[in-house]
C-alpha cells in the first residue's frame, strides 16, 4: 500500500465514523456555544470543511491562500455565518469527496514535496499536510462529541 492509498482509506474510515454523529446533532443548536469565545456547533462543522479545502490547495496547487487569509484575519472572521446545520452537513460531504477525487489523482511526486512559506513558517512534505486534515477531522469530531454531551443529547456511542 502506497502512502495515496494509505490516505484514501484513512480518510474515509475516518469520515464514516463522523457520518455516524450527523444524526445526533441538534438542528435547532447551530448558535450554541459551550463557552464565550468558542465556535458554536455549526461554526465548528463548518471549520472542519472549510479549512480541509482551504489546507488541501498546499499539496494539490502549491497555494496559499487559505493561510493568507486565515493567518492575519483569525478564524471567526473567515468562517461568517452559520444558520443551517444541515447544509454545513452537506458541504462536509461535498469537500470530503472533492477531497478523494482529487488525491487520488494528484501527481504520486506531490506526496514526497516538500512545501515551503517562510511567510508563515511552513515546511511540511505534502503527504503530512494531507494527514493533517484526518487528524484535523479526529479531533474536532471529539470536540463535537464533547459538545452533545454538555448538551445532554442522547447518543449511542456514550
Amino acid at each position: 500500500m502506497d502512502i495515496r492509498e494509505l490516505f484514501l482509506k484513512q480518510k474515509e474510515v475516518t469520515r464514516k465514523r463522523t457520518r455516524t454523529i450527523y444524526p445526533y446533532i441538534p438542528r435547532d443548536k447551530v448558535a450554541w456555544v459551550p463557552a464565550e469565545g468558542a465556535l458554536s456547533l455549526g461554526l465548528l462543522l463548518r471549520h472542519v470543511w472549510h479549512s480541509e479545502s482551504g489546507v488541501r490547495q498546499v499539496p494539490l496547487y502549491d497555494r496559499w491562500s487559505y493561510f493568507e487569509r486565515r493567518i492575519p484575519e483569525g478564524l471567526f472572521p473567515i468562517l461568517g455565518e452559520v444558520t443551517d446545520i444541515n447544509y454545513e452537513i452537506e458541504m462536509l460531504e461535498k469537500t470530503h469527496n472533492e477531497t478523494m477525487e482529487l488525491v487520488a489523482q494528484m501527481p504520486a511526486e506531490r506526496f514526497e514535496q516538500e512545501f515551503v512559506n517562510e511567510k508563515f513558517g511552513f515546511r511540511r512534505k505534502g503527504y503530512v499536510i494531507l494527514l493533517g486534515i484526518i487528524e484535523h477531522e479526529v479531533h474536532h469530531r471529539a470536540q463535537l462529541l464533547t459538545y452533545l454531551r454538555i448538551l445532554g443529547t442522547p447518543w449511542p456511542g456514550h
